[in-house]
């Protein structure tokens, strides 16, 4: 009943905020016009490469706080984003499923933001670099049919532009936002904000761009704890464990979890441009430090006396299991990383632009330090455990020429060579004082390097009026080199390390599409792609024993293969354009990475290489301006996909199983309503039918920790611009509080309020 006062308050709040501006209707929205750096230069292989365009007036029906936020209803594409401020916000695109991070690329403003060192739910893009309220326009390219960039876009590449400012301009923007979320024993509200400035100037031919971007935000628990079976004869009588079935439809009795968690992230962002007469170069340096901190873990355990019990053997109705000292410890991270890019490009000669990209990342701190016990616990000492990365990050450089003279009318080209070098290193080691983290002794180590060189051509001809055609061509060469894991031996006074042998591949990925254009509101398209996506470090070396995780790394995986099509029908309406995709991947040798979740909270990972993956899939994509009555704007699309499992030698029982994390049905819909050209209203929806969460798809339970449960969301969200540059608006995001999970449970229904000022 509380909820429902809840939400009743909120949509009469939106109504009245309505009500309250609706004389001021008129019939034009305002469009803001903004200059952005990478607007003249051709990122695309073709007309004929898949893709989508966002700019800021596509965005106004979407509760953005965070750069995810821009691209979470694209087509064919998924955020994992289990709360405001998740560092482990992972993307998958079409065949690749959200935990295959390494299948799918981000840059703003030619900087990489992928994360190609970890996978699965560290290999999150480093979204927190660039600020959502920085972008100008999102490009994103699907599937690896352009030569320009490297198998690691078999899922697809998003190229994200920020605006560059023309003028002195001053920007401030904050939003406040607030769930309740109850579910296992957990019963209780979140909040968080986000706050933002920035300051823009061009003095003559110098642009620079200042901002800061300040997210604090609390968490719903992100795991729920049952326990071991047990025979011990010493066993406490216990109340308040929840019996339930875990997603294996196992019956269990979940005695905790992790309790809320705090985020605060800092970015810094600073931005130089300048003009060289035709030439142009672009610095762009991030920092951003951040905090997670997980202190506040629930035990539902009680004993006779009623005091709360967080560790050791116990019994309820007949349940007799063993509750880990260190589940329901406390935890703190503490992560510094750098970013400095720098883009330049100009013409060399007639009809001949060259352009470069450097860019360094570097880790400059990442340590999360863990309690062996939680501090109410009879048995906490301050012992722990740390987990720490030094000599961590990437350095890529790329240079490139594009020529549009050729001697034949409507041939482009575009040659380029490219270098990525990437390095992990990964300790771990027990403290004294988990607080302070000071060092005691190793419990292992381990790390490594690769490195990809490449050389690409991309040449693009518009044949004539109706054809067009695309031919690629990528040279890649893959090396790793000073892996290393730990294995200790009792009787030597070092803690001892294992090398691993060096490797080195060489592949050539070759592209074609032919587009045709029937008439002036039909095309069809088709593009065709080879692609290999080469393992990444953590892969290879990351082999690691914690009191909470065990990862066991294989230095012998070969490159996944990939063979892509995509057959597109488009016809121009109206307003907009109406477009269906049919796509199909086959790829071998696919990097699987699986985690299981062992009683009392221990994960053991793999990365185990399964045969051959195939997927097929059918996009429907609208999106429309005065769609049915003017001014009513909508992006709407609908896709089934059907991923399966056709060749695996090791165990053949998973053949014909469906990929998990791969739903069959996805849809998502914006729609916008112009009341004036100060106001709008929208509304936003996802949909997702459910998958399974391992191959042996034997995970069928809904509606539990640890599913992979289908959801259907609806948002909404209105704004107002003041004539002064004041803008105010409200939002809802779950608005049925639906509750649902991937492994971990999505946010509950959400409410936003939010403010901002140009002067």
């Amino acid at each position: 009943m509380l909820r429902q006062k809840l939400l009743a308050r909120e949509i009469a709040a939106i109504t009245a905020l309505a009500a309250a501006f609706g004389a001021h209707a008129q019939d034009t929205p305002a469009i803001e016009e903004v200059t952005v750096w990478g607007s003249a230069s051709n990122q695309r292989a073709a007309a004929s490469h898949p893709s989508s365009l966002l700019t800021q007036q596509d965005l106004v029906s979407i509760n953005v706080t965070t750069t995810e936020d821009v691209v979470k209803f694209e087509p064919s594409l998924v955020i994992r984003r289990r709360f405001i401020g998740d560092s482990n916000g992972t993307m998958g695109m079409r065949g690749a499923n959200m935990f295959q991070t390494s299948r799918s690329m981000v840059f703003a403003d030619g900087v990489p933001l992928h994360y190609l060192l970890q996978s699965r739910w560290n290999g999150a893009p480093r979204w927190t670099m660039v600020s959502a309220s920085e972008i100008a326009q999102v490009e994103v390219l699907y599937g690896p049919y352009s030569a320009e960039f490297s198998g690691n876009s078999m899922g697809g590449v998003v190229l994200i532009e920020s605006a560059i400012p023309q003028k002195r301009e001053f920007h401030f923007d904050s939003s406040y936002f607030s769930q309740n979320f109850s579910a296992y024993g957990f019963d209780d509200t979140v909040n968080g904000y986000k706050t933002f400035f920035s300051y823009g100037d061009k003095i003559g031919d110098t642009s620079i761009y200042l901002s800061y971007n300040r997210l604090d935000s609390q968490s719903q628990p992100q795991t729920f704890y049952f326990g071991a079976n047990t025979t011990a004869a010493n066993v406490t009588d216990v109340t308040g464990g929840i019996v339930g079935n875990d997603e294996r439809s196992a019956s269990r009795l979940w005695f905790g979890d992790t309790g809320i968690q705090d985020t605060l992230t800092d970015n810094y962002k600073l931005k130089i441009g300048h003009d060289f007469g035709e030439w142009q170069a672009l610095l762009n340096v991030a920092y951003e430090d951040r905090y997670n901190g997980s202190n506040k873990p629930n035990s539902y355990l009680r004993n006779s006396s009623g005091a709360t019990v967080w560790s050791g053997n116990v019994v309820q109705n007949g349940w007799k299991n063993n509750v880990p000292s260190a589940r329901l410890g406390v935890s703190e991270q503490e992560r510094d990383s750098l970013s400095i890019g720098l883009r330049v490009r100009g013409p060399v000669a007639d009809g001949v632009i060259f352009e470069a990209n450097v860019n360094q990342f570097e880790i400059l701190r990442d340590d999360n330090r863990a309690s062996l016990s939680n501090p109410d616990d009879r048995v906490y000492t301050t012992a722990g455990q740390v987990t720490s990365f030094g000599d961590t990050g990437w350095k890529s450089a790329e240079a490139k020429l594009a020529f549009d003279q050729l001697g034949v009318e409507g041939l482009g080209l575009i040659v380029g060579a490219r270098h990525d070098a990437f390095e992990l290193n990964m300790d771990v080691f027990n403290t004294a004082d988990h607080r302070i983290g000071s060092f005691s002794n190793f419990t292992s180590r381990s790390g490594g390097e690769t490195q990809m060189n490449a050389l690409f051509a991309q040449l693009n001809w518009d044949i004539n009026a109706q054809w067009d055609s695309g031919f690629g061509v990528r040279w890649e060469e893959f090396n790793s080199n000073n892996g290393y894991f730990s294995r200790d031996i009792a009787s030597t006074p070092e803690f001892d390390l294992v090398a691993v042998p060096k490797t080195s591949r060489r592949e050539v990925s070759p592209k074609f599409s032919l587009g045709y254009q029937v008439n002036e509101q039909w095309r069809a398209a088709y593009a065709l792609g080879k692609a290999y996506r080469f393992p990444i470090v953590e892969e290879l070396f990351s082999q690691y024993s914690a009191y909470n995780a065990i990862s066991v790394a294989n230095p012998e995986l070969k490159p996944e293969d990939g063979v892509h099509q995509n057959l597109m029908i488009e016809r121009e309406i109206a307003g907009g354009y109406i477009r269906v995709n049919v796509f199909q991947e086959s790829i071998r040798n696919v990097v699987e990475s699986q985690a299981e979740n062992l009683p009392g909270g221990l994960s053991v990972r793999t990365f185990i290489p399964v045969d051959e993956i195939d997927t097929r899939g059918v996009e429907f994509i609208a999106n429309v301006d005065d769609v049915f009555i003017n001014n009513l704007s909508a992006r709407f699309n609908l896709v089934n996909t059907k991923s399966e499992i056709v060749k695996n030698r090791p165990d053949p029982g998973i053949e014909g199983n469906t990929y998990p994390r791969m739903p069959e049905w996805r849809a998502n819909l914006l729609l916008t309503y112009y009341l004036s050209s100060n106001w709008n209203a929208g509304l936003n929806y996802q949909y997702a039918s459910d998958s399974f969460g391992r191959n042996d798809n034997l995970d069928r339970e809904n509606g539990v920790y640890g599913a992979q449960d289908g959801f259907s969301r609806v948002g909404l969200k209105t704004d107002y611009n003041f004539a002064n540059g004041l803008k105010i608006g409200l939002g809802i995001d779950n608005l049925t509080d639906e509750v649902a999970y991937v492994a971990h449970p999505w946010p509950g229904r959400t409410l936003f309020a939010n403010v901002s000022f140009d002067f």
